[in-house]
């Protein structure tokens, strides 16, 4: 009885905790997608409406650069902000450097397509730093004009993610959908092969259990943000676990003495019950031998 209850309370403890930590590294999750979420929505807007005006829709070098000029000045973050023809080439730039061909940039492509916004990390060619490049079509009508983008720094994304600590060793990141570093306290490489990031797949959200590099078990919560990014989420199972762990250690010694105590107990109740019984016994063996002079004390008992 003593260890189904342990079991019953163990299971108990296990499950209660484990929704806990879920909860903890979700809430945390979503969280930092909320954020992430709603500096990205801020720049489109931004980038829209610029987008939207006659004088940006024009795509003359002229009539543009006050515009990008306004926009680098009110975004303080946006280092570069500039247009880009269909054919890949610049056309407008807030800054006096000459134009260059951004053609081959993934933000390009997806956004002279006609996708409602083009997003990339990359090194940027303005400033040599880690940047996010977000975009959207200056359309006209159903026809696309060109494409106004800005480069933008992420050290308040950055820090904030990489402040974000959970216990000891949880920490958050955020990686983009080719997988590159947006967001880590200390990776700067392609986090492509994450286990977190492969095991989400197409899931918008997903729990996991695994093994790092050293063998380390670590629990993960790895959630899509609203323009495809994912951020995840993660602590190391032995410390999201050590309530459980400390409780079962101090329920096993509580078992122990119980056990023990319960087994002393249990020899000096039986020595006394079973002494009645064996002394009649010996009495009983006496008198098959002859000896009928035997007291037999135990007839002054009142029990059985």
């Amino acid at each position: 009885p003593l260890g189904a209850i342990w079991y019953l309370d163990y299971r108990t403890e296990s499950e209660n905790l484990s929704n806990q930590v879920e909860q903890r590294l979700s809430s945390q999750a979503d969280t930092m997608v909320g954020y992430v979420d709603a500096w990205v929505e801020m720049h489109l807007r931004m980038l829209r409406q610029n987008a939207a005006l006659d004088d940006m829709g024009s795509m003359d070098t002229k009539k543009q650069k006050p515009l990008l000029r306004a926009i680098a000045a009110e975004y303080k973050w946006v280092y570069l902000a500039f247009t880009i023809a269909p054919d890949g080439n610049n056309v407008g730039r807030n800054d006096e450097e000459p134009p260059r061909f951004y053609g081959d940039r993934g933000y390009f492509k997806q956004a002279i397509d006609g996708r409602q916004m083009g997003q990339e990390v990359v090194i940027s060619r303005t400033t040599g730093q880690p940047a996010v490049i977000l975009s959207v079509p200056i359309w006209q009508l159903d026809k696309v004009l060109g494409v106004l983008a800005v480069g933008t720094s992420i050290s308040d994304v950055t820090t904030t993610i990489a402040n974000a600590k959970i216990g000891q060793t949880g920490f958050v990141f955020l990686v983009d959908d080719q997988g590159k570093v947006i967001a880590h306290p200390n990776a700067r490489d392609s986090l492509k092969a994450h286990p977190a990031i492969v095991a989400l797949g197409a899931d918008p959200r997903k729990q996991l259990i695994y093994a790092d590099a050293s063998g380390k078990g670590v629990i993960a919560f790895a959630e899509k943000t609203k323009y495809g990014w994912t951020l995840v989420a993660q602590q190391d199972h032995e410390e999201a676990y050590q309530p459980l762990a400390e409780a079962n250690r101090k329920a096993l010694i509580l078992l122990g003495v119980t056990v023990l105590f319960v087994l002393l107990a249990s020899y000096a109740l039986a020595s006394g019950l079973t002494r009645p019984i064996r002394r009649l016994t010996q009495i009983s063996d006496g008198i098959s031998r002859g000896n009928l002079g035997a007291a037999i004390a135990e007839t002054r008992r009142s029990d059985e």
